[in-house]
């Protein structure tokens, strides 16, 4: 615990307008010193260029001064020199007036010959003008310090840069924060709102872009949550009316045979309205269960070569007894060889069967059912057909969201729970492949399944993006 406290930033810190007065503080700061640092240098050689210059210029005033004023006048001239730092050798007779002074700049001096370089006198480092005089022997030398970069003056000289830098850093820094935060914080707060409940809170769309860009999608976030449990409010009215329909019968038929309202001639007859409401009642669980595992992607799926010709022959086959008995035709269109896909086939036998329940359920007596494979360059293609009333173009359309057909003709004509043709679209999304409603040539409504012909590796698992229900 100890060392937790002693790791734990300070609370101020953790604020991001804290963050960014730091950070333009430390920026400032280091602007300056590095500018200086970079500077000095250049500044160093300016001076020493100026001071040399000065220097030139003034030996010749020297020269000529000691060559013809008054010596009062030269004492005064030197006298000045010295209050400037600058150090006057008078050369007479080829010795220098006091030490220091290298031999060999007092012997080219005195040669006749001028000097300007850089020396060394009396242990210090220096600036040399020689200039030699109208007699023979004489001449005047004069030396200056030499600029050199020294950083306590010129830590110094940059306390005033660093306050301003400092002042306008925290300024920087409270505009930056202020700027970035507000619509941070406002998003906090929406989010909060959002995720208590409050579907129609919004942000404001205002710059920089990624504010704006971020308001965008939150508010795109809040509007298809809204519409996301609107439907989902709208399904569970929808699958609670079918639930408790078949509840309602076997409750009633079972009060029925608790109070001996019905005989014992009419039990068998009770016992199989029971049973089909039982049945009914297991298939809208079912289906739901399987919808739920579908959406979590938690439902097994194994792929293995499958050919479309055998197994819908082997459904047509299956619900030809069925179809009799309403009295609906069913028929094939199957070619005359196989057309094998990589699939799971109890998931597509799966798929069919719900889609030709749904068609017995609107096909009127007479009307036809057909069940079709054909071969695709791709892979294959499975079509169920039926006459039954068939969809419009707006149907179409929402074909397979979960309940809206239910909705939308709920007591004008037979419907299911709502949930077969969102199952079945889910599944052949689920498999890699995809699914089609439009108008059949029999007058009803026909459903068309592709699937590819190899979506996954050779074990049989699905790609993630497979296992997610999304086909590249």
């Amino acid at each position: 615990m100890v060392g937790r406290s002693h790791r734990r930033r300070p609370p101020m810190i953790r604020t991001f307008s804290a963050r960014a007065i730091l950070v333009t503080c430390v920026t400032v700061i280091v602007s300056v010193v590095v500018t200086a640092l970079v500077a000095m240098p250049v500044a160093v050689g300016s001076a020493n260029r100026q001071a040399r210059q000065g220097l030139v210029d003034k030996s010749t005033l020297t020269g000529d001064v000691l060559a013809t004023a008054h010596p009062a006048d030269r004492e005064n001239l030197v006298r000045r020199l010295r209050q400037q730092g600058i150090e006057v050798y008078l050369i007479r007779r080829g010795g220098a007036d006091q030490p220091g002074l290298p031999a060999r700049l007092v012997t080219r001096v005195a040669a006749g010959s001028p000097v300007d370089q850089r020396g060394v006198v009396n242990g210090t480092r220096v600036l040399v003008v020689g200039r030699p005089l109208a007699a023979t022997g004489n001449g005047v030398v004069l030396t200056t310090p030499v600029v050199t970069a020294s950083v306590a003056p010129l830590l110094g000289d940059l306390w005033f840069a660093l306050a301003a830098g400092l002042a306008g850093g925290i300024g920087a820094g409270v505009l930056l924060a202020r700027l970035v935060t507000t619509p941070i914080r406002d998003a906090a707060v929406a989010a909060a709102r959002l995720g208590a409940g409050d579907r129609t809170v919004r942000l404001p769309v205002r710059s920089p872009t990624e504010m704006a860009e971020l308001a965008t999608a939150f508010n795109q976030l809040a509007a298809d949550l809204a519409t996301s449990e609107g439907r989902q409010r709208e399904f569970l009215l929808s699958v609670s009316h079918d639930l408790r329909t078949p509840l309602t019968t076997i409750r009633g038929y079972a009060e029925a045979l608790t109070d001996g309202v019905l005989g014992a001639g009419d039990a068998p007859a009770s016992g199989r309205t029971i049973l089909d409401e039982a049945a009914r009642l297991d298939r809208l669980i079912s289906d739901l269960l399987v919808l739920a595992r579908l959406e979590a992607a938690d439902l097994p799926v194994e792929l293995i070569p499958a050919d479309l010709t055998e197994l819908i022959g082997a459904a047509a086959r299956a619900w030809a007894p069925r179809s009799a008995a309403v009295g609906v035709p069913l028929r094939t269109d199957l070619p005359a060889g196989p057309v094998v896909v990589r699939t799971d086939p109890g998931r597509i036998r799966q798929v069919v069967d719900g889609l030709c329940e749904n068609a017995l359920r609107v096909t009127p007596p007479g009307g036809p059912l057909v069940l079709a494979v054909r071969a695709d360059p791709d892979g294959g293609i499975v079509e169920v057909r039926d006459g039954g009333p068939g969809f419009t173009d707006d149907d179409l359309a929402v074909a397979f969201e979960r309940g809206a057909l239910y909705r939308r003709y709920r007591g004008v004509r037979k419907v299911g729970s709502g949930l077969g043709l969102a199952l079945a679209a889910r599944l052949v999304r689920r498999l890699g492949g995809a699914i089609e409603a439009g108008h059949a040539a029999e007058g009803g409504a026909r459903f068309t399944v592709a699937l590819p012909r190899g979506t996954s590796s050779d074990d049989g698992s699905l790609s993630m993006n497979d296992a997610l229900g999304y086909r590249r």
